[in-house]
């Protein structure tokens, strides 16, 4: 018998799961604590829980991980050095540190506009060398000849060694800036996805598991290992993906909205007829607008593990994810008696990071470039959680709130307080962990909010509830203001939104949430078995999906010669006649997609191919089209 298994490394929850390879059934799962800022602890304590008599058997492992996505929303990536070749409009706000435009490009039939200025590039690699640690190009139009791009690419790697990523490795999409955004924020990744990629493969190794290693893509799709470390940023929002997959594998349904609850987050997206809808104009992620498709989905920071604070006697939830009160009792020994003896600050002096139930601790991590004042705070945190008060009242110093964000951001110190999974706590919905820790702390809570701690903990459930409603409703009507949707699931005159589709329930403890949204939402609403770790059955789940776009183009030379382009991943060639480049062009689609499955380890024997193709013809050019695109999309199933 063989087997598979999904490994999903979320934010707050590393989940782990094996499917038996015949018949798809779920055999075992196991949840464990994402561990900062070494994911690898957390995958450890997570495969450590599965039953022992499977793993010998698992011939296939597939990973799912926020791991980019959360390095890009922290602005944590490597250093890279970004070069833009052609005239380009750079916005006001350039978010990149170490960038240069120099001069070269080509125009749409792939010819060269300007001549490539390589004096003004090494110029650049020579000044920030130093500096970063990879480089990223993006050329005008490489889409339709990357000649410049290829040319830099291969004099940085001569001057320093570095990785360098090109914009049309990752997209053939029009959009030159926003390829070398693409190629740029890759670039930050490559050293991160490969420290992570390898650890997992080592830990597949120690364990004497003789498995292929997968990734899942942000759009559905599983990735071979060796493209997955070329191009990281593909990863990005496979978190969401891997519930999407699961979600559907779960309840047998190839048509469903879902709902995914996690310790960050709440996504929504849909599946219709077994394919995810997909972002045309690419993922938006940190402010960056990428060429990466992923899917499409509606996300709010609102999650189980969200910080719920008070001020002005008002309840706010997020955006910041913290530890639970509850995990941190089980955690850090001592901590339930710190939590009800800690001192109470006043109520105007209430603020995010301080609050009755509100600690910090280190991560462990090494501390390096702080300031004076960073650095006399983070020596105040030492290894069991302490508050900003209580600092306060050792020092008789008012310390600036705000040198907590800059410590957390680089990941030297996490926070604990209370969540929503401690209000589940406290109502007996769920008991996963200490309730004693979240039931101090509704009643420390209560003292701000003129409600007792039971009605204070009800509020925070209808609120998740409402988040996870609105959510769904803002995905569906996409193109009605979130205040408008807001008003209806508010309004108790006799109105309520209705959804034709079943919705899928993903994620921890989310059944808890199942009435409170029955009474906002007229919905089938599905919580099937396993749901609690839903993203690792979509990472294992997964097909293999490969998009090959090849575009052929009739144009004149400057002789008034007939001329064939074709472009394709393989870069610009030309043909003396159409037909010829039609037939070379079917030929090379297939043979690429069957190259990607043959790479990525996906069973080729499974392997269906679609072609399908577009022409633009004008009357006066007679029977030839003046532009052919052809589309291939193949799917394949993994190896069993």
């Amino acid at each position: 018998m063989q087997y598979s298994m999904g490994i999903d490394a979320g934010g707050t929850y590393t989940d782990s799961i094996i499917i038996r390879d015949s018949d798809g059934k779920v055999m075992d799962s196991n949840k464990a604590r994402t561990t900062y800022p070494d994911l690898l602890e957390g995958i450890k304590n997570s495969i450590d829980g599965l039953d022992e008599q499977y793993l010998k058997d698992v011939k296939m492992v597939s990973v799912s991980t926020t791991l980019a996505t959360n390095t890009i929303l922290e602005k944590n990536g490597y250093p890279v050095g970004l070069i833009l070749v052609g005239d380009y409009e750079i916005p006001e706000r350039m978010q990149a540190e170490f960038y240069t435009v120099v001069k070269g490009g080509h125009d749409h039939h792939g010819a060269e506009l300007v001549s490539l200025d390589m004096e003004a590039v090494e110029d650049f690699v020579r000044k920030v060398k130093d500096r970063v640690s990879a480089f990223a190009v993006s050329s005008y139009f490489s889409i339709r000849n990357p000649a410049h791009e290829l040319a830099i690419k291969t004099r940085i790697q001569e001057l320093t060694g570095f990785p360098v990523v090109c914009g049309h490795e990752l997209s053939l999409d029009l959009g030159a800036y926003e390829r070398g955004v693409t190629a740029y924020l890759n670039a930050q990744l490559i050293p991160i996805a490969s420290q992570f990629i390898l650890s997992i493969r080592e830990e597949i190794k120690r364990r004497g598991m003789n498995a292929r290693l997968l990734m899942l893509k942000c759009d559905g799709s599983v990735v071979g290992i060796n493209e997955a470390l070329e191009k990281p940023i593909e990863s990005i929002f496979s978190g969401p993906a891997a519930s999407l997959i699961g979600a559907s594998h779960l309840s047998g349904l190839d048509t469903c909205a879902v709902i995914d609850v996690g310790g960050t987050s709440t996504d929504v997206s849909m599946l219709e007829n077994g394919l995810p809808e997909l972002c045309p104009e690419g993922a938006v992620v940190g402010g960056w607008q990428t060429k990466v498709k992923a899917i499409r989905m509606e996300t709010s920071a609102m999650g189980g593990d969200s910080h719920i604070w008070v001020k002005n006697m008002k309840i706010n939830i997020g955006p910041r994810r913290v530890i639970p009160l509850c995990v941190a009792a089980v955690k850090y020994p001592g901590f339930l008696e710190t939590l009800k003896k800690g001192r109470i600050p006043g109520t105007m002096h209430l603020e995010e990071n301080i609050q009755p139930t509100k600690f910090f601790i280190k991560t462990g991590k090494e501390a390096s470039n702080l300031g004076n004042y960073e650095q006399e705070l983070f020596n105040r945190i030492g290894d069991t959680p302490t508050s900003l008060n209580d600092i306060f009242w050792e020092t008789q110093k008012t310390l600036s709130p705000g040198l907590l964000d800059s410590l957390i951001r680089k990941r030297l110190i996490q926070a604990i307080g209370f969540t929503p999974t401690d209000a589940l706590h406290v109502l007996g919905d769920y008991r996963g962990w200490n309730t004693e820790a979240s039931i101090a702390g509704a009643k420390l809570l209560e003292r701000y909010t003129q409600k007792d701690h039971i009605e204070l903990c009800r509020r925070i459930k209808k609120e998740v509830a409402k988040n996870m409603a609105l959510n769904l409703m803002s995905f569906v009507l996409k193109d009605v203001p979130s205040q408008e949707i807001e008003k209806i699931i508010l309004s108790d005159r006799f109105t309520q939104f209705r959804m034709k589709i079943p919705v899928v329930l993903i994620g921890g403890p989310v059944i808890a949430y199942t009435e409170e949204l029955k009474q906002i939402l007229d919905a089938d609403i599905i919580v099937p078995r396993y749901s609690e770790v839903g993203n690792a059955v979509g990472a294992v789940v997964g097909k293999g999906i490969k998009r090959i776009e090849i575009l052929i183009k009739s144009t004149y030379s400057k002789d008034r010669k007939r001329l064939v382009l074709l472009f394709s991943p393989k870069g610009r060639e030309a043909f003396g006649n159409y037909p010829e480049a039609l037939e070379y062009a079917e030929s090379l689609g297939r043979k690429l997609v069957m190259e990607y499955m043959a790479e990525a380890g996906l069973d080729k024997g499974q392997v269906q191919i679609e072609m399908s193709k577009k022409d633009i013809s004008l009357s006066e050019a007679g029977t030839i089209p003046v532009e052919t695109k052809l589309i291939f999309v193949g799917i394949g199933m993994p190896k069993v």
